[in-house]
């Protein structure tokens, strides 16, 4: 009886927890729980001390709840440590953090995410106007491109390529009608990107920059109605072509320390004084700067004559200078790996440009950086994004088609386990990748700037990409190392650590954006006590402190109760919005947001402001909240499209991976706690009964792998979206076996069964003879089989060239005068 009644007791308060009720209403509860009892120990037996206790926790509770006496005792006296442990911020990382908008991650962060208002967001869809550009002018633009050429022999996109996009307005796709652009939605921006870097990644970048962080989404957002007016109807109709220039030699990831200076200063400009700023600026790494019309500059900007007020470090600051304006250098190229879109340096000493070059006038000096945090979502969430999704659709597509036309042992190897494996994770990360851009890009459309889940996006998806092109080329073995206009991967794989580096490199993203960033802006109570604590310390920043404490440590109990409730009743005391297969993923990702959120609370009440430097349990805790986020973005995307059965393969290898990443990602928090001893403890409670995911099984392995190795439904919805050729080019080669090879499937099944040979493009002519004249085929099907072999030879065949055409530079050995002066110059500035 005493075990019964402590077993009352425990979980009373744990399921009060559990459920989160408010503080109030436990405590009127609790009270209601002592009088029930105190009056029934006329009736039953029931112990002094059961009733005692539940009194006791009653009024601790009640004591809590007046706010005077806990802020007298608890809030106030943790308000000054706050203060001192409380890392500095600099105003660079404090824009950063209060840039964008919170929405699902927000949700992850509490432990105790709502589906229901998950699911109740809008499914992807694009205009009728969308699709019929898509339809046309993008289908029409990847008919002329063409790979090899545009990379191993213009190393340029060719005139009449750079003219149909002008024309055709691509560089206007996020600028608006009244100013003659396209005015696209998020997700039509993301299709058109896709869909190009499926044919031609330098299109697809030179397509995607000018409608990404750039001159047209700074002045859409901050520009004066006399800069919109001017500028933005040039820049849609291509009179104008754009760049950025924000990355330098001695500032890359750590943008905000940028050397580049902008000195407020008067000049005499057609005989009038003009007040401007005189710019110095070496930058580096710049998409377009070589072809540019339009370069948009990020710089420091200083006002040390006081000409507009005290304040001598007016901060990071954005403007907009002509290409031919007086001083700027621009038109060198870099040379991309794997890729020729037009990307170089650009510098300028004591340029002058007046005061409204600044974007959005004089009143935004200084505003540069909060502005740029602010447009960072386009390139994180839409364009690098769209650029990963497309490397993993186009992998599915060929990977699993080669995989099929290619036979080794008379088999075709996409038969073998060992490359069943890396086909089921080439299929499986790509349907995860895309639902990922999937639900960013809904939150983008109804105007949210998810700071955080853009960096998920850029850092995941692009990760994602290089991974299924590392299984792709392993796959296709010597047929992917051999360059040439029959290899359709090279040039992709090649270019994998542009995406990785450009806009926040993944290192840095991983270890100290996702988490870091998502830690503060994300949390439920953090950035609250934050502001509170860094304030001027008064009454209301106390109160506020208060609030916010008690909301955290509230939080906190909860998460931690869940976190062992959850983990001791494998989540089924959660409920799941929905019914069938998939249901118990919502409650597996529910137990596992709280455990993240738990573990989360934990290391950063013990490391403080340490935990700013402590980069692998940041990363690690990243981990964890990447994969929350995919599986969120997963079980979204297979109810918006209908509860496909045929997709489910691709729903439990991509759900069973992500599990399995969370889970690592936990025991390695757990397994480098701050405090070891506390970190067995976080185990039990988050783990109580073991580990319980174990990633894809064999059996989802061979069906995903089954999917990419036939025609079907599920394969044509995991690779919709790309361009899909039909011409007689390397990827139509492809796409073209890989039809005329399932459909022969059937007669050389009979030929094989009744000749006792396997048919393969050697003996195809002997044996397709034999078999028709002994009746074993017709000759429609002797016809089919000619035809697949055959082309499956010219998919299997690699390019070989004559010997003077790779070695035309052989006897080139003696520098010309011009690359000695252009080597030197180079070496005096990198001095």
């Amino acid at each position: 009886m005493t075990a019964l009644f402590l077993a009352i007791l425990v979980l009373s308060v744990l399921l009060l927890a559990y459920y989160r009720i408010p503080l109030l209403i436990s405590i009127a509860i609790l009270a209601g729980l002592t009088f029930a009892f105190t009056e029934l120990r006329h009736f039953y037996e029931i112990p002094a001390w059961f009733r005692w206790s539940f009194g006791i926790i009653t009024v601790s509770l009640g004591g809590f709840a007046i706010k005077g006496l806990r802020r007298l005792f608890i809030s106030n006296r943790l308000f000054s440590v706050y203060r001192k442990v409380m890392p500095k911020l600099s105003s660079t990382e404090r824009e950063a953090l209060e840039a964008g908008t919170v929405w699902w991650d927000g949700e992850l962060f509490s432990g105790k995410p709502r589906w229901r208002r998950l699911l109740r967001q809008p499914a992807p869809a694009l205009t009728g106007r969308e699709q019929k550009f898509i339809d046309g002018p993008v289908e029409e633009l990847c008919l002329m491109l063409d790979d090899w050429e545009i990379c191993d022999k213009y190393r340029d996109l060719p005139e009449p390529v750079w003219q149909f996009i002008l024309d055709n307005r691509f560089f206007g796709m996020i600028i608006p009608e009244q100013y003659g652009g396209l005015e696209f939605s998020a997700q039509a921006n993301s299709a058109v990107v896709l869909k190009l870097a499926s044919r031609n990644v330098t299109a697809a970048v030179t397509v995607m920059v000018p409608n990404s962080l750039g001159p047209g989404e700074l002045l859409l957002h901050y520009g004066t109605e006399e800069q919109k007016d001017y500028y933005l109807p040039r820049l849609a109709s291509g009179e104008e072509i754009p760049c950025f220039a924000l990355t330098s030699p001695l500032a890359g990831s750590d943008a905000g320390s940028m050397p580049d200076t902008g000195i407020v200063c008067k000049q005499e400009v057609d005989g009038e004084e003009v007040l401007g700023l005189k710019l110095t600026w070496n930058k580096r790494y710049i998409t377009l700067a070589p072809v540019a019309t339009l370069l948009g500059l990020a710089f420091r900007a200083y006002d040390p004559d006081g000409l507009l007020g005290d304040e001598p470090d007016l901060g990071i600051t954005c403007a907009l200078i002509p290409a031919n304006t007086e001083g700027v250098e621009i038109g060198n190229r870099h040379m991309p790996v794997g890729a020729e879109f037009m990307n170089g340096p650009t510098r300028g000493k004591d340029v002058f440009v007046p005061m409204d070059r600044v974007i959005g006038g004089q009143e935004r000096l200084g505003q540069g950086w909060r502005m740029l945090m602010q447009s960072l979502a386009a390139g994180r969430a839409i364009s690098l994004p769209s650029l990963g999704v497309a490397g993993g659709k186009m992998a599915s597509m060929l990977t699993g088609a080669y995989s099929r036309i290619r036979t080794q042992f008379d088999v075709p190897i996409g038969y073998f386990g060992g490359i069943e494996e890396p086909l089921a994770r080439i299929g499986g990360r790509t349907y995860r990748m895309d639902a990922a851009r999937l639900l960013t890009l809904i939150a983008l459309d109804q105007g949210e700037q998810p700071g955080v889940l853009s960096a998920i996006n850029k850092y995941q998806l692009t990760e994602g990409n290089r991974q299924c092109i590392i299984d792709a080329m392993d796959v296709h073995g010597g047929k992917g190392i051999i360059q040439g206009p029959n290899n359709y991967l090279a040039h992709g794989y090649q270019a994998l650590p542009i995406a990785i580096t450009v806009e926040g490199a993944n290192i840095l993203t991983r270890s100290l954006i996702i988490f870091g960033q998502g830690a503060i802006r994300a949390h439920p109570c953090l950035l609250q006590e934050m502001r509170a604590v860094t304030g001027i310390a008064n009454s209301q920043a106390r109160r506020d402190f208060d609030n916010a404490l008690f909301t955290h440590i509230g939080y906190s109990l909860s998460n931690m109760v869940r976190s062992l409730l959850l983990g001791l009743t494998g989540s089924r005391m959660t409920p799941s919005p929905v019914r069938g297969p998939h249901a118990r993923y919502f409650r597996q990702l529910s137990r596992m947001s709280s455990a993240f959120a738990f573990l989360a609370d934990s290391v950063l009440v013990l490391l403080g402001g340490k935990f700013k430097f402590k980069e692998k349990l940041s990363g690690r805790l990243a981990d964890v909240l990447i994969h929350l986020y995919m599986g969120s973005a997963i079980l979204k995307r297979f109810e918006d499209e209908g509860r496909p059965s045929a997709d489910l393969p691709l729903l439990h290898w991509a759900m069973e991976d992500s599990l399995y990443r969370i889970q690592q990602g936990l025991l390695g928090v757990i397994q480098n706690f701050p405090v070891p001893l506390l970190g067995g403890l976080a185990r039990l409670l988050v783990f109580p009964l073991g580990l319980p995911y174990a990633g894809p099984s064999d059996k989802t392995v061979k069906a995903v792998a089954a999917i990419l190795l036939s025609e079907n439904e599920s394969r044509e919805r995991l690779t919709e979206g790309v361009f899909i050729s039909d011409r007689d080019d390397a990827t139509g080669r492809v796409n073209k076996a890989f039809h005329l090879v399932l459909e022969a499937q059937p007669a050389e099944r009979a030929i094989k069964n009744a000749l006792k040979k396997t048919v393969n493009f050697v003996n195809y002519e002997g044996l397709v003879r034999r078999a028709t004249e002994s009746g074993v085929i017709t000759e429609e099907q002797a016809t089919t089989v000619r035809l697949a072999q055959q082309a499956s030879a010219q998919v299997i065949a690699v390019d070989d060239f004559p010997r003077e055409h790779i070695e035309r530079f052989k006897h080139m050995s003696t520098p010309s005068d011009e690359t000695e002066t252009a080597s030197e110059e180079a070496e005096e500035r990198a001095g």
